[in-house]
This record gives C-alpha cells, sequence and structure tokens, in this order.
C-alpha cells in the first residue's frame, strides 16, 4: 500500500504527465493529500475547480479501483471519453450495457486495469454487483455532484442512500465527496446522509471577480444577441431552454453572417456532438447556442462570455453555467436577457408538465400496459418507444409524459434513450426458417445476413446509412422493409433515430402507489421553489448580484462586487464621461443605443438613454430613425 509520503513525490509528475499541468489549481493539493491518508473528506469547488481531477489524480496513483458514483449516464460518458482520451484507463456500467461487455469491465477491474469505475447510485443496491466488488480491490469511494443526497434540491437522488449502507459493509474505504453546488443546509446533509467519519471539509470562495453580471429586460432578444457578436469578439456560449430555440437563433444569426456561430443540442448524434464541440474548443472566436445539454466537463479556459437566452431553471444551474467563463481569471460577462412576458409563459409550462397522481399512475399504468408488462414483470430487451401512442391512450399532454418518463430515468426504473444513436438488429429466426418465408422476404433477410455479420447469433450495431450505400436501396425502404419483418416477429429492430425504453427493474405497482408518488411531488414542489428564486434574482435591482449568489451559497459579509449591472447603477459615473464616449462612438459611424450599449463596457442601458436624449436636445447628436443615432 502507498504511504503519503510516496504518494506526494509521485503527484506532481502524474499531474503533468496526463494533464499538462505544472502546478494544482487551490486546494486540489490539499484535497488529493486528504484523500491519499484515507481521510474522508467534503470538497465544494465551484464549476471550473477542477473537482474531477481531485479524484481522477489519487485514483491513479493509489492500488485498484477508484469507484466513482455518479448521478447521470450522459455525465459518466462524459467523463469516461475525457480520461481515455488521456490515456486512463476507466470504464462506466450502465443498464445500457448487455452481461458480456459488463463482464468484460468487471475483468479488467479483477486484474488492475481500470483505475476508475462510474457506477449509478441505484447500482449498490445490485447483488449481482456487489458480488463482483467482492473479487476488486477498491482505492476509495468518489461520489460526484453529492448534492444528489439532499431532499432540499431539485436533483434529489433517493439511489445516493445506497451509499451509506455499502460504506457501512466497506469501513475501511475513505470517501470523498464532491459538489459545485450546496447550501450550507445541503452540505450538513450530506455529511450526515453520507456518514462521513470527521471529514476534511475544503470549502473554495463561489467569488469570481473576472465575472461581470448583467440581467437585462429585451424585447427583442434576437436583435439583442447579434448586436452583441457584433462588437464582441471572443468564444461564448449562449444558453437557450429548447433545441428548437437553439436552431432557430443559430439560423437568424448565420443568415447575416454570423459563421463563427452553431448550435448545440442532446438530439445530434454522438458524431456531431463532438465535431461540434471539437470545433468550438479549438476555436477563439467560436460560439455554440445550446441547451443545457452542453458544458459538461468542458475545459476550454478562454470563454469570454455566456449568454442566457432565457433564465435558467435555479440559481445553482444558473452560477454552474456562467462559471464556464474566464477560467483563465481574465475578465469575462455574464449575461440574462428575459421579459415578464417570458416568465408568465414559463410559470404555465412548468404548472402544465406536473400530472396529479391520478394522471401520473396512468401514465405509468400504460406505458407498462403498451409493452405487455405484468406486475412483478421485466422484460430483457429493449422496446422502440412512441410518445403519440402514451399521449393517444393516458390523454395527458407530451410535457407530461415526459416528465414522468425523465423522473423514471432518473430513478433507473427505466433506461430512457433520446439520443441518435446506432441501431441494433437480431434475426429471430433458424436458417431453415428463412427458406420458408415469402421469396422477397427471404430474399431480404440473405441480403441483411450478407451485409451485416452476426446477426444470426446476437445483437448488432449497425447504420441504416451505411446499409443504404452497401445494397444500393433507399433508406426509408430499407427501414420500412425492416419493420415489416420485425411486425411479423422475424426481426428484432430497435431504430436508434428514434426513442427507445429499457425496463431496468420488475414492474412494482404498489411502489408507484406509495413512494415513487411522494418523491415525484416532492421534486416538483422543489422546482417551482428554485424557479422562484431564480425569478426574484433576474428582476432583482437593489442588490449586487454576485453578492446575492454568495450569500445563496452561504458566504456571508462579502463586499459587493462592483461591475454588475445593479453595482454599476450605483456608481457615480459622471454624465459628462458618458457622454463623450457616446460621441466618440458616433464619430466613427452612426448606431443604435444597443449597439452603443455594447461599445460602453455594459453601461446601464437607464444611463445611456438619459445621455442620449441630454445630447439630443443640445443639437449634439440626431436621429437618422427611430433607431439609430447620429453626428448632428
Amino acid at each position: 500500500m502507498i504511504t503519503l509520503q510516496e504518494f506526494k513525490k509521485l503527484k506532481n509528475e502524474t499531474l503533468q504527465h496526463f494533464w499538462g499541468y505544472q502546478h494544482f489549481r487551490d486546494l486540489q493539493d490539499e484535497i488529493t493529500d486528504s484523500i491519499a491518508s484515507g481521510k474522508d473528506t467534503l470538497a465544494l469547488l465551484p464549476t471550473g475547480g477542477g473537482k474531477s481531477l481531485c479524484y481522477q489524480l489519487p485514483a491513479l496513483i493509489m492500488e485498484g479501483t477508484c469507484m466513482v458514483v455518479s448521478p447521470l449516464i450522459a455525465l459518466m460518458k462524459d467523463q469516461v471519453m475525457q480520461l481515455k482520451f488521456r490515456n486512463i484507463e476507466a470504464e462506466y456500467l450502465s443498464a445500457e450495457l448487455d452481461e458480456a461487455e459488463a463482464e468484460e469491465i468487471y475483468s479488467r477491474c479483477r486484474e488492475g486495469i481500470t483505475k476508475l469505475l462510474y457506477v449509478s447510485p441505484e447500482r449498490l443496491a445490485s447483488p449481482a454487483f456487489l458480488e463482483h466488488l467482492l473479487d476488486i480491490q477498491l482505492s476509495f469511494i468518489a461520489v460526484d455532484e453529492a448534492h444528489c443526497i439532499s431532499e432540499w434540491g431539485q436533483d434529489f437522488r433517493p439511489g445516493y442512500q445506497n451509499i451509506k449502507t455499502f460504506r457501512n459493509d466497506h469501513p475501511e474505504l475513505a470517501c470523498l465527496a464532491l459538489t459545485a453546488t450546496a447550501t450550507p443546509k445541503v452540505l450538513s446533509e450530506i455529511i450526515a446522509k453520507l456518514e462521513l467519519k470527521a471529514p476534511a471539509v475544503f470549502k473554495k470562495s463561489f467569488q469570481r471577480d473576472n465575472i461581470r453580471i448583467f440581467s437585462e429586460t429585451i424585447s427583442d432578444k434576437y436583435q439583442w444577441v447579434y448586436d452583441l457578436l457584433r462588437y464582441h469578439q471572443g468564444s461564448g456560449i449562449i444558453y437557450t431552454k429548447t433545441r428548437k430555440e437553439a436552431e432557430e437563433l443559430t439560423q437568424f444569426l448565420k443568415n447575416r453572417d454570423k459563421s463563427r456561430v452553431d448550435f448545440f443540442h442532446a438530439g445530434l448524434s454522438s458524431r456531431e456532438k463532438h465535431q461540434k464541440q471539437q470545433r468550438w474548443t479549438a476555436g477563439e472566436n467560436e460560439v455554440l447556442v445550446s441547451t443545457n445539454a452542453f458544458g459538461m466537463g468542458i475545459d476550454k479556459e478562454n470563454v469570454r462570455f455566456i449568454i442566457h437566452f432565457s433564465a435558467p431553471a435555479s440559481l445553482e444551474n444558473y452560477y454552474q453555467e456562467i462559471g464556464r467563463a474566464g477560467r483563465d481569471g481574465k475578465e469575462s460577462f455574464a449575461f440574462m436577457i428575459w421579459n415578464e412576458q417570458e416568465f408568465l409563459q414559463f410559470d404555465q409550462i412548468l404548472k402544465n408538465q406536473i400530472p396529479d397522481k391520478k394522471e401520473f399512475l396512468k401514465i405509468i399504468s400504460h406505458l407498462y400496459s403498451i409493452f405487455q408488462i405484468a406486475d412483478s414483470e421485466r422484460p430483457e430487451r429493449a422496446h422502440q418507444l412512441f410518445l403519440h401512442h402514451l399521449q393517444n391512450t393516458t390523454k395527458c399532454s407530451a410535457a407530461k409524459i415526459k416528465n414522468v418518463l425523465n423522473f423514471l430515468h432518473n430513478q433507473e426504473l427505466i433506461f430512457l434513450n433520446n439520443h441518435k444513436s446506432l441501431s441494433s438488429l437480431e434475426l429471430k429466426l433458424e436458417p431453415h426458417e428463412i427458406d420458408l418465408l415469402p421469396k422477397k422476404d427471404a430474399y431480404f433477410i440473405e441480403l441483411l445476413l450478407r451485409s451485416i455479420p452476426g446477426i444470426s447469433t446476437h445483437k448488432v450495431m449497425f447504420s441504416e446509412q451505411n446499409l443504404s450505400v452497401k445494397i444500393g436501396a433507399e433508406m426509408p425502404l430499407i427501414k420500412e422493409r425492416i419493420r415489416e419483418l420485425r411486425e411479423a416477429g422475424h426481426l428484432e429492430y430497435i431504430d436508434g433515430a428514434l426513442s427507445s425504453i429499457t425496463f431496468i427493474k420488475p414492474r412494482d405497482d404498489r411502489s408507484f402507489e406509495g413512494k415513487y408518488w411522494h418523491l415525484f411531488e416532492q421534486i416538483q414542489k422543489n422546482k417551482i421553489r428554485k424557479w422562484e428564486e431564480m425569478k426574484f434574482f433576474a428582476a432583482n435591482k437593489d442588490h449586487c448580484r454576485m453578492k446575492m449568489i454568495l450569500t445563496y451559497f452561504g458566504e456571508k459579509n462579502t463586499g459587493n462586487c462592483g461591475t454588475c449591472d445593479v453595482c454599476e447603477t450605483k456608481k457615480s459615473r459622471s454624465s459628462t464621461s458618458i457622454s463623450e464616449e457616446i460621441i466618440k462612438i458616433l464619430t466613427a459611424q452612426p448606431a443604435t443605443a444597443d449597439e452603443i450599449f455594447m461599445q460602453l463596457a455594459y453601461c446601464k442601458k437607464e444611463k445611456i438613454l438619459e445621455n442620449i436624449i441630454l445630447l439630443l436636445d443640445v443639437g449634439k447628436i440626431k436621429m437618422l430613425n427611430f433607431r439609430t443615432y447620429t453626428l448632428a
């Protein structure tokens, strides 16, 4: 077993070899030493503080495999992909893997090859998983997104309670709990529910002196974003609420010759996501218009601005997203643009997507009935999910159905795949049965057997596009023929371009009516409370915005930042200096009030308008039209 002294000798060399860094960031050095010494450790590091490295680096040096408990499969995949890119042996276990794939991962852990194994909290209650762990040497446990153990957040995951039971069975293992967004109440709950023993607590301030925060009420948001990009170079992220909004805003900007703009959301294929992310990461001035699907694990230091095209769902989400700007310490900006009508609309959307108990149970009941699953049963194969079938049978809105499906997915009762991926195909016929089919069906199956090797013995992943090129037939026709053979029971086929569902646990109607309904209800109440807090923050005109964030996360007695829009309004910036700057801008070319605002280091718009009116009154400037000003 490696000693702390040996660990300290190796860690800087490891940091440089795998990450290319010469020095640790704030608290990373102390946190890694704490876990290497075998202490229970709690780390609260804001987004961009380098949380992941705090367990990834010790895992490489210490003997055995580090088990990382993580709440989201997408987050696990992202972390594992990045680690493998750095030539670090890491794997994740999820319900989408078949037995052979899972066994291969266990084997690599037993042999000591895999240094980091990512699992969901629900897996810690699986007897089969726990049995496999008996043959695996674990170095320590890392609990990522540890705030999910708290009932006071909208991200509450009851599966996190399994960690305490697991730790009681393995008292020799140290635990590192990490979070980027936790109030004092949540931190206390993490320590209590994980039963951390005299933990070393490391807490970095949420203060970000280099980020200037602005919240503006804007009627024409498309024009505002276009104007900002004209005068604001550098790389940035624009967060939108929906995929459609991301695509439409991108198209609007591209139509106006903003070629550095692209969109990103969960509906893209893995290949498209990778290409767009790589292009954005490598560029100096690239801008991504994205839903909150983008951002997990990104490592780009020179993001100069974050724009929230709509207010996010909570202050935790907001702070996490603006924290992706200015990691190099240079001045950066966080803009949130909103209007009252939009807030009222989202209030209504939130209300309309929350089913009552009767609707909740009806959606779940029909979901299982569609696939003919009785109480206590669980089918092994994945099923194609057609949302409109559920809508037609339940008479519930798509928003309510999606809300319930996401809840079931997060509780690992089902695995819901909404992402574009390869399709899967498996032949359900014996070789001699093919000859008994109609000639056109037999011919097509023979064509599939020649083109996609292996489908006669196991499930094979394939691309309809590649198959189309290979056999010289149009893709819609191929899909239609495969679906016909599936309906006849000859093939098992999942279209990767559509949603699919895998049932992870047996149907349990009693639990749905009891504990799962109460949990769902609590999460919805938390969601509404978080949204009300977010609205208050956005509309606030009296308190320093950074100070409000720090107070929310438990940092008392902090001063005003002096750079947010509220602090700027209170500054005694003389009208003379603002007027001179306006004249200087208009000397170069005519400009609108918004364009002047963008070039004046984001001085409060009310002050700019006051000075424009003053300059118009004294005849120093004039209006070209109802929007544009020029020198008189």
